[in-house]
């Protein structure tokens, strides 16, 4: 054993993110960490290097007697423990042999020097495959070899225990495999190696193991050969296959047969979502289903144009448009609740009566303004309509709840009265009595004739709502499930790979 971690327990106000969890790491072994947004990968791996502090439970090491507590980053290195995350926290400006041994140069008359730092650095990369020249400037680099080459600093600085942070996220396939040579042969040089990915395919390409989080809790540790992908998806989503219990709804089971609103044929952006093709018709709630990482709020985004779109045609009513903008995507007639409300959709510094005008405001465009009275009655018909709990439409939106603020962003997007309307996420963090009445308003929208696109973590709530499911899978479209077949087994077979539940 390289690592074990006992009975760690961390607390932020308000919430248990890790509750007594064990987790074990093997010398010589690939260990994928798993989990859904929330579980506390994330958490363990920043008390594991110092970042947080935790309060209860014990770290050991291979090669240390008594317990460590890492304080910082820094001491986890020096205790043998390195990470490699997404973003690459090199320096693009310096030469890769400056990046591998930036704070410990060698040094000849206390000057660095230069010529046994390529050398060292030539034995490194040659030691690893690496193929690229020491002198060559990092910026220049493509990702893989630049995530190979943090790596590969790791490794000379004789960690013993190595975490890769979703390393893959912007590589392409060939890159990958790259990477994965790599993670094969310091494998088998002993290192150990946490692999945190949302990537089901990669994870059965190169883990050994597989420990499986879910709400700050440890769900298991199983051998990967032995696990099938089924069944990991069902204990990432915290589902039990004696309890497939079907939810059906009327309009979910009429099937839509109307002019299609949306029709998407090669649509894709390049380093977030494949090319795929889609065809939603008015009056219909889509679903968009997958694990964290999957490629849901990528696909909708190229549609809405936060990403442009790098290839393919798209089609609104018939007609072939070009969606460059969201400010477009809206004089197209088109609605978008981003996933992160407080990062992407609320200006919390301005009031409820602002939030909800700013869309409206943004399509007539700046010589057309609002008059107070016009702003004043809109803010009001929301507030009433969706129930939004504030003292004033001039109260700051910052300081309502997170339902609240939810349902500020709906009133912003029913104001420009769309005729397609993206909910991503639209009931995370919020109460089970705002959650249901969100469910019924797009119930409602639908019977009105409005086409909703409709994404969340929780199937329960989306075979409630939706008339059909997009699957989705590291980053590409993986199937279509219609109504008669829309079931909790069907989504969670096709999110796995088409597996059968008792494989």
């Amino acid at each position: 054993m390289v690592l074990s971690m006992k009975d760690i327990s961390k607390t932020f106000p308000g919430v248990r993110a890790l509750s007594h969890l064990d987790f074990y790491l093997r010398k010589g072994e690939i260990h994928a960490l798993m989990g859904e947004n929330g579980a506390g990968k994330s958490t363990l791996i920043k008390v594991l290097t110092g970042v947080y502090e935790f309060e209860s439970g014990e770290i050991h090491i291979e090669g240390t007697e008594k317990a460590i507590i890492n304080r910082s980053p820094m001491e986890a290195q020096a205790n043998g423990i390195s990470t490699v995350y997404q973003e690459i926290n090199l320096c693009p400006n310096l030469t890769v042999a400056e990046n591998l041994f930036i704070g410990r140069e060698p040094k000849k008359f206390g000057l660095i020097d230069w010529k046994t730092m390529k050398q060292k650095s030539e034995e490194v990369l040659k030691n690893l495959k690496i193929e690229v020249s020491p002198t060559k400037m990092l910026e220049e680099c493509s990702l893989a070899i630049q995530q190979m080459i943090a790596i590969a600093r790791a490794v000379d600085m004789k960690c013993k225990v190595l975490i890769l942070d979703e390393p893959t996220s912007s590589l392409d396939e060939e890159e990958v495999e790259k990477l994965f040579g790599l993670m094969r042969r310091l494998r088998s040089e002993g290192v150990g190696i946490i692999f945190v990915t949302h990537f089901l395919e990669q994870v059965y390409a190169v883990s050994d193991r597989i420990t499986v989080l879910r709400n700050g809790e440890l769900v298991g540790e199983y051998e990967t050969d032995k696990l099938p992908r089924i069944q990991l998806v069902a204990k990432m989503m915290g589902k039990d296959f004696d309890d497939l219990a079907d939810i059906k709804k009327e309009h979910v089971e009429q099937e839509y047969k109307g002019t299609p609103l949306i029709e998407a044929k090669g649509l894709g952006h390049q380093g977030t979502i494949k090319p795929f093709d889609l065809v939603i018709r008015k009056g219909e709630v889509i679903g968009l289903t997958g694990l964290l990482g999957s490629g849901r709020s990528e696909l909708v985004r190229t549609i809405y144009g936060a990403d442009k779109a790098d290839s393919g045609v798209l089609k609104i009513d018939g007609k072939e448009v070009k969606i460059n903008t969201p400010l477009e995507a809206m004089k197209h007639g088109m609605g978008y609740l981003p996933e992160d409300r407080k990062r992407d959709g609320i200006i919390a510094e301005l009031s409820v009566k602002e939030n909800i005008i700013l869309a409206m405001q943004a399509k007539r465009g700046m010589l057309k303004p609002m008059s107070r009275k016009e702003m004043e009655e809109a803010a009001d018909q929301f507030i009433d309509l969706l129930s939004i709990k504030t003292s004033s439409r001039e109260t700051p939106v910052k300081s309502l709840s997170g339902g609240n603020q939810q349902k500020v962003i709906i009133g912003r997007w029913l104001l420009t009265n769309p005729d397609y309307l993206i909910l991503d996420e639209p009931t995370r963090g919020i109460d089970i009595g705002t959650k249901t009445e969100i469910q019924k308003l797009v119930l409602k929208l639908s019977g009105e004739g409005k086409t909703v696109t409709f994404i969340s973590s929780e199937i329960e709530e989306m075979l409630r709502t939706c008339s059909r499911m997009i699957v989705l899978r590291d980053g590409k479209k993986v199937g279509e499930i219609n109504a008669d077949k829309l079931t909790q087994e069907t989504i969670m077979k096709t999110i796995a790979g088409g597996e059968r539940a008792d494989e």
